[in-house]
């Protein structure tokens, strides 16, 4: 478990047990709605998913409101911000540019980016699509939050971490870096001679006829865009600002889940990238990370996948191919797990078990027994989860993080109202407190260490 998954703490939810068996279209497609709806109406999901199999739509809805303010539902045409699901059009982008011979992979960045720090001559492109560079993730940054309503051009933006040192040698290992990905915008923008969103839209989303994609700007008219939200402590409010000339080939692009279902198919054939490039993309390297893509297994079958979160927006799509299924979750409520959603849809479609999102009960629990939970708990190296009682509260706080309420469903079993997360703790024989558990995206144990 890394930091940055732990770090993704995000709206909770709360789930009673469904088993599914395979089931034809028609009743799979109502368990899918069924899911949602009920998601929405835990007010866990707001946004607009589809979900595909053998090339027939299974569900392609929205739920709940793509404006608030002015009372204007989601559908399955709203647009949405991708946040980092962007990357894997970059990371096609980049391959264009290989099959037209004006770039290779194996390329230094040094290549194309003006006043090269020395340090970056062994980063190749390759790197910088997996993310095994080693260039300084600058969204990490502790300044990083204060100057997200700043615009910030492409130079500006590399010259964060330009000079910083390489956080490992190129190639040895996998550290998602945002920077990485600025850096191949800048690369396409020199090679092709042409802005980011000109040169995506002339060869990715012109082609495709995804016309409901595009690069999005705050200033622009761009009709059917969702506002994003943001939930804390169950008040909705408006998402902080970003200025969006900020995360540029890193995840600033809208779209439509119906205009990625387009994108989704023509990987399947050499309508936008040929088989080698293809081979490439979903080529796994550390971490099982390709370009743009995640490939990992999941109910015991090839999944290809991307997840994003932007202000306001927590986007997901996967890609079961090998089952020729797809999955794709776009939300404008900053909090929702999208990824669980994902999988759970997933679930649904290939007769696996999940649950249906249903709301919690709390319990009381004696503050004596409270006081035993009260401590810090080792989740990672340098990453810790301290937990202190007020009155018959608890609350923790993640390292780098602001403390939050765990509300008892029951004596041992805490969850989460601002993140999709529950935590148990683990007592000895003797009624000691040894560890505590976190289930999120799998079950993590963290050792009580005062």
């Amino acid at each position: 478990m890394t930091k940055r998954t732990l770090r993704a703490f995000l709206i909770a939810a709360s789930f009673l047990v469904l088993w599914a068996v395979p089931a034809p279209a028609q009743d799979v497609s109502a368990k899918l709605d069924e899911y949602l709806s009920a998601a929405a109406a835990q007010r866990q999901f707001s946004g607009s998913a589809l979900v595909a199999q053998n090339g027939k739509v299974l569900l392609g809805k929205g739920y709940g409101m793509a404006s608030i303010e002015l009372d204007a539902p989601n559908t399955a045409q709203t647009r949405f911000r991708l946040g980092s699901i962007t990357k894997q059009f970059t990371a096609a982008a980049i391959l264009l540019l290989q099959e037209q011979g004006k770039l290779s992979v194996g390329d230094s960045v040094c290549k194309f980016i003006a006043d090269c720090p020395a340090a970056w001559q062994p980063v190749t492109v390759h790197h910088l699509l997996n993310h095994s560079g080693g260039v300084p993730n600058f969204t990490s940054f502790p300044e990083y939050q204060k100057t997200m309503m700043i615009a910030s051009p492409l130079d500006a933006t590399i010259a964060r971490f330009k000079n910083l040192p390489l956080t490992f040698t190129p190639g040895e290992k996998f550290t998602y870096s945002n920077s990485g990905y600025i850096l191949l915008g800048a690369i396409i923008e020199k090679v092709s001679g042409r802005s980011y969103a000109d040169f995506l839209q002339a060869n990715i989303f012109d082609p495709l006829k995804m016309s409901n994609t595009g690069y999005d700007r705050h200033d622009s008219i761009i009709k059917g865009r969702a506002s994003g939200y943001s939930n804390q402590g169950g008040a909705w409010s408006n998402a902080a600002y970003l200025d969006m000339s900020i995360p540029h080939a890193a995840g600033a692009l809208y779209s439509t889940v119906e205009d990625l279902y387009l994108w989704d198919q023509a990987l399947y054939g050499d309508k936008l990238l040929s088989a080698k490039s293809r081979d490439a993309m979903f080529t796994p390297g550390h971490n099982q990370y390709g370009y743009g893509f995640g490939i990992q297994q999941m109910f015991g079958r090839r999944m290809i996948a991307h997840g994003g979160g932007i202000n306001g927006f927590s986007t997901y799509i996967a890609r079961y191919s090998d089952d020729k299924v797809t999955v794709i979750v776009l939300s404008n409520l900053q909090q929702a797990n999208a990824g669980r959603f994902a999988r759970d849809l997933a679930a649904a479609v290939f007769g696996e078990k999940y649950e249906v999102p249903g709301a919690r009960t709390d319990v009381k629990v004696d503050t004596k027994i409270l006081d035993g939970y009260v401590g810090k708990y080792e989740l990672a190296p340098n990453f810790y989860l301290n937990v202190r009682r007020d009155g018959e509260r608890l609350f923790t706080q993640a390292t780098g993080q602001s403390e939050v309420e765990i509300f008892p469903e029951s004596e041992t079993k805490f969850y989460l109202k601002v993140v999709e997360a529950q935590i148990t703790f683990v007592k000895d024989q003797g009624g000691k407190v040894t560890h505590l558990i976190l289930h999120q995206g799998g079950n993590h144990q963290a050792r009580k260490i005062e």
